[in-house]
């Protein structure tokens, strides 16, 4: 039986190996995302904050621009604070699966989010934050739980729950100047982008109709 060898220099990698390289691409992404966050809140501070105009401002033209644009923007560093962890061990655990599928699931959440607040919240406000991206990051993780049913993702699944099961409060009307609109709808937002990217089952084989070898 013959062999074939790597090139002079390199040595198969094992699936621990990806899977650490995987990781570590994730941890950079995600890492990158908060950066520039904190980067964008810092130039809106020196320049006296009027980049929070360019949220979502329901029921215009104008605010439609905001779908895309809120997530991105705070209204002050403790805003910024309170999201920034939920985004990063929220949105590591959700890009495990692979980045491609990461990226088009926060697009998803992004759009229900952000239409949602367009059509539901009262005339003359506007609407920023990521929240609606943490809320659609634990939606996606338990809806990925459900549609999926892999040990890895059950178990993920899990771990939301236990450590952010709490945030499901966030989607009803109980704090006056908080968006929940943007939570409920990005909560939507993730369960659809769980059925939207998972992963097709294996069909079975199929039995086979030609002639029985024991007849």
């Amino acid at each position: 039986m013959g062999y074939v060898t790597p090139p002079a220099g390199r040595r198969p990698s094992s699936p621990v190996t990806r899977g650490a390289a995987s990781a570590l691409r994730v941890g950079v992404l995600l890492v990158s995302l908060v950066a520039a966050l904190w980067a964008i809140e810092i130039v809106d501070f020196v320049l006296g904050n009027p980049l929070d105009a360019y949220g979502i401002r329901p029921y215009t033209t104008d605010g439609l621009i905001g779908i895309f644009l809120a997530p991105f923007l705070h209204l002050g560093f403790e805003h910024l604070i309170a999201n920034s962890w939920p985004l990063l061990v929220l949105g590591f655990m959700a890009a495990l699966r692979g980045v491609g599928r990461f990226l088009g699931a926060s697009l998803v959440i992004i759009m229900v989010s952000g239409i949602g607040v367009w059509f539901t919240s009262p005339p003359n406000s506007v609407t920023i934050g990521a929240s609606g991206l943490v809320f659609g990051y634990f939606g996606f993780l338990l809806a990925r739980g459900v549609f999926d049913r892999r040990t890895l993702d059950i178990a993920l699944a899990i771990v939301v729950v236990l450590l952010y099961g709490g945030i499901i409060w966030g989607v009803l009307p109980t704090q006056e100047g908080v968006s929940w609109q943007g939570h409920l709808f990005g909560l939507l937002g993730g369960v659809l982008a769980g059925w939207v990217f998972r992963r097709p089952r294996a069909r079975p084989a199929p039995y086979p109709t030609g002639p029985s070898p024991y007849s």
